[in-house]
This record gives C-alpha cells, structure tokens and sequence, in this order.
C-alpha cells in the first residue's frame, strides 16, 4: 500500500482499517486465506481514498469558486464530504443509465422528457430510473 499510496501515513491508516473490517465481520479468514483477504480488502480501501479525494478536491475548487464570505465552515466542510462520499458511494452502486438520469435531473435541472431524448430512451423509462435512484437514496437515510 506504500507504494500505492506514496505515504506510509495513509498506508498505516488503511492497513488498521482494513485489520478493523476484518474484526468488525465477526469472522475470520481461514489462515491460508488471511493474506488475500486483506490484501483484497486494502485495496478497496485505496480506490475509497483515491475517490474521497477527487470528491474532496471537486469540492473545494467549487468553495473557491465562491465569494469568500459565504465559504462553509471547516465542521460544516466535513460534513459536506462525508455526505457527497456518501452519495457518490451510493450513485457508483446504481446502473450507468439511472445514476446518469439522476444526475441530469438533480444537477442539471433536465426534466424528464430531456433526459429521455438525451439518453434516446422513453419517458416511462426516465420515470423508472428516477424512482430506482430515488429509493437507492431513501434507502441510504434509513
């Protein structure tokens, strides 16, 4: 992971987290399984950390973007990026068509006939992605 990540701090970080998962599961991996098991599940951890910080990046390229007096607070800047890591987490679970019909909808303001036309599928379809999208994201705050 060192080498992944160029920073023994974050490869420490992620080799405890990775220990966390596997103690948190309630069962351990068979001996001969242990070694792949962790190194399966570190990596996965690095392509979470790789994502969160082109989220976070995107993000603060955005607040700088704004007047300085409206910037959020460093709390309020933390909770905005566990919330789009959340989301982003949950959008990379949906299929390509639904999360890219969310998306024209939430970020681009479309409506559903031009998503429909953008995505050359029909408007029932845009109607069943958005409710898919919608339920993934319900499903998330519970």
């Amino acid at each position: 992971m060192r080498r992944k990540l160029g920073n023994a701090f974050d490869a420490a970080d992620l080799a405890h987290d990775a220990y966390l998962r596997i103690i948190t599961r309630g069962s351990a991996p068979q001996p001969e399984e242990s070694r792949q098991q962790l190194a399966q599940i570190a990596s996965g951890l690095v392509v979470d950390l790789f994502r969160r910080r082109h989220i976070e990046a995107a993000y603060l390229e955005a607040v700088r973007a704004m007047p300085e007096s409206s910037g959020p607070s460093p709390e309020m800047h933390a909770l905005i990026i566990v919330a789009l890591v959340e989301i982003d987490t949950i959008l990379a679970r949906l299929p390509a068509k639904v999360r890219e019909a969310f998306l024209l909808c939430k970020v681009e303001g479309l409506n559903y006939r031009e998503i429909a036309l953008r995505l050359d599928v029909s408007v029932s379809s845009v109607e069943k992605y958005m409710v898919r999208a919608l339920l993934a994201c319900g499903a998330a705050q519970a």
